[in-house]
């Protein structure tokens, strides 16, 4: 989906950058001088955003020839694109590719180390980001997420039904808010919070596709899925752990036998993976 939706975000995060025009290139840079640039790796990674920062070099006109693709990991000194065009284009394109790829690389990298954490305990548990994503910028956080092999959840309040605490608070029980959504749900998945292993059983008890473990101990999570199996229920439901969860503690979630880990961390807390962009030469 590196499609006309980002290139018209990418189109305002162009005319955002350049205001009334680069003053700087416009009064040292000749206005038909050509140059040739490349895009470095200062420090090792999984790369996300390779696509977008194309898109917005050829936004301004500029060639972009990606030498590395997104997914794959770079070295400290590694180049990642080769630019050639006019010289003050480049310029002008430089901060907001540089700044896509390394916000969705070092999301990209946090979400892989995530992902090789969990399964060296859970070798089948899925990575999803959360919603915590920088506002207008979800579609680009979200990808990266993706493009490291982990799972976007959802983009937008309308993808899902998610019963959190705050609905909970306005509705009634765990089990009473499931079965009021599954008689008048639109869309075809209905996911609950809970955190208290009881609430688990009601959850699947009343229906629910995906029931979200928030904030709940591994040693909680264990308890509530010998419930469900004694239950018979354990096969009818996804489990979801999701709560303050990231490098330090995602092997220990994923051994209490979730199918699936959700975190914030990825998009809130780590950082853009350091990158810059490197006149080679000017061309005639």
């Amino acid at each position: 989906m590196t499609s006309v939706f980002a290139r018209k975000k990418i189109r305002e995060m162009l005319a955002e950058d350049l205001g009334f025009g680069d003053v700087t290139s416009e009064t040292l840079v000749q206005p038909k001088a050509r140059a040739r640039a490349e895009i470095i790796a200062k420090q090792a990674g999984v790369l996300a955003g390779v696509a977008e920062a194309t898109i917005a070099f050829n936004e301004m006109g500029v060639k972009a020839r990606a030498v590395k693709s997104d997914g794959t990991r770079a070295k400290a000194g590694d180049v990642i694109m080769r630019i050639e065009g006019l010289a003050r284009k480049i310029l002008a394109a430089e901060r907001v590719a540089l700044n896509l790829l390394m916000r969705m690389s070092g999301i990209a990298t946090a979400t892989r180390e995530l992902i090789d954490r969990a399964r060296r305990r859970n070798p089948k548990v899925a990575i999803a980001a959360t919603r915590k994503t920088a506002p207008l910028l979800t579609y680009f956080d979200k990808r990266a997420v993706v493009v490291a092999g982990g799972k976007p959840h959802r983009y937008r309040l309308s993808d899902q039904i998610l019963i959190k605490d705050n609905h909970l608070q306005l509705v009634g029980s765990v089990a009473e808010a499931v079965r009021h959504a599954r008689r008048t749900a639109r869309t075809a998945k209905i996911e609950v919070e809970v955190t208290k292993s009881e609430e688990v059983l009601d959850a699947a008890q009343a229906g629910a596709d995906i029931v979200m473990l928030d904030n709940m101990k591994p040693t909680e999570i264990r308890r509530a899925i010998k419930m469900l199996e004694r239950e018979g229920l354990r096969d009818k439901v996804v489990l979801e752990a999701s709560g303050r969860i990231g490098p330090s503690n995602v092997e220990s979630f994923a051994a209490a036998g979730v199918d699936m880990i959700s975190s914030g961390y990825m998009t809130m807390r780590a950082p853009a993976l350091d990158m810059s962009l490197e006149i080679k030469k000017a061309k005639s």
